[in-house]
């Protein structure tokens, strides 16, 4: 645990540091979303988003107006983790789950001391930890700890349900940052719901495994959700060409499903310094 803290508190120092030289400006903003109130009203100037202008009191014919908001105070940072067997691909020093654990680690260490409420929802294909957003140090570090120690019961994935509990959970618009491989069927519904709703963060994680094998001849695979072991021939031109394109498509799918609700994604190879890339993430969503 101390070794997995200390982990977390070099990438949030790294962080940091970047934040602070290229934007001049702390995780406030990274974090904040669209946590806001309706205020007043006021002309619309040059400039001003369209998406603000009240078209009900500007169709009156007294001129354009916008909406003015102000921030709530008490945002929710919420954590969607999916811990199934498809995340324990990887070498076994370091596969897409412990990513997944560092880069929802240094996650929460921000958004303790930037967001009001902070909270984690893990998942397989049942409920495998459910922390209630809280305020504090205290509720963060419980995140964090849980996060670590948790072995999951479950090794299948619905990414369905889990978008769903979530849905049920957060009464309020929050700030959501779902963690996963997505390695699933027919969650785009609660996808496109959730982005609706909630500020989405989606973090998708592979392993170079999965896009592109090495050349072993014919080997077993063995399959942790479901059990079973398939012999597959790893030098095919055709198997390593579908194994290529069947990523691609569903990158490519999750990421323009993205784009259309207007969630932020961000691809990160497990194997990777992801530091970088989430200082690139920092800077697109405080602009």
């Amino acid at each position: 645990m101390d070794e997995f803290l200390a982990r977390l508190r070099n990438f949030d120092i790294r962080i940091r540091k970047a934040v602070n030289s290229q934007m001049r400006g702390s995780f406030r903003s990274v974090f904040k979303g669209t946590g806001l109130e309706f205020s007043d009203l006021r002309t619309y100037q040059y400039g001003d988003d369209v998406r603000a202008i009240d078209w009900n009191v500007s169709s009156k014919g007294h001129g354009t107006f916008v909406k003015v908001f102000r921030e709530e105070k008490d945002q929710t940072v919420f954590f969607v983790v999916d811990v199934s067997a498809s995340q324990q691909v990887g070498p076994r020093q370091r596969n897409k789950l412990d990513t997944t654990k560092e880069v929802c680690g240094v996650l929460a260490l921000s958004a303790i001391r930037e967001a009001s409420h902070v909270g984690m929802y893990c998942f397989s294909d049942q409920k495998e930890k459910y922390i209630k957003p809280g305020n504090g140090l205290k509720t963060g570090y419980q995140l964090i700890m849980s996060l670590f120690k948790l072995q999951p019961e479950s090794t299948r994935t619905s990414i369905a349900d889990a978008l769903l509990f979530t849905l049920n959970a957060l009464k309020r618009r929050s700030v959501v940052i779902l963690l996963s491989d997505f390695i699933d069927l027919s969650y785009e519904h609660n996808l496109k719901a959730l982005a609706k709703k909630h500020d989405l963060v989606v973090i998708h994680l592979y392993d170079q495994r999965e896009v592109k094998l090495p050349r072993l001849g014919i080997i077993p695979v063995h399959d942790t959700e479901t059990g079973r072991t398939v012999w597959v021939n790893t030098s095919s031109v055709s198997f390593r060409s579908g194994l290529y394109t069947t990523f691609r498509q569903n990158q490519v799918r999750l990421e323009q499903l993205c784009k259309q609700y207007n969630a932020n994604y961000l691809a990160l190879d497990s194997q990777e310094d992801f530091v970088p890339k989430l200082v690139e993430l920092f800077r697109v969503r405080k602009y």
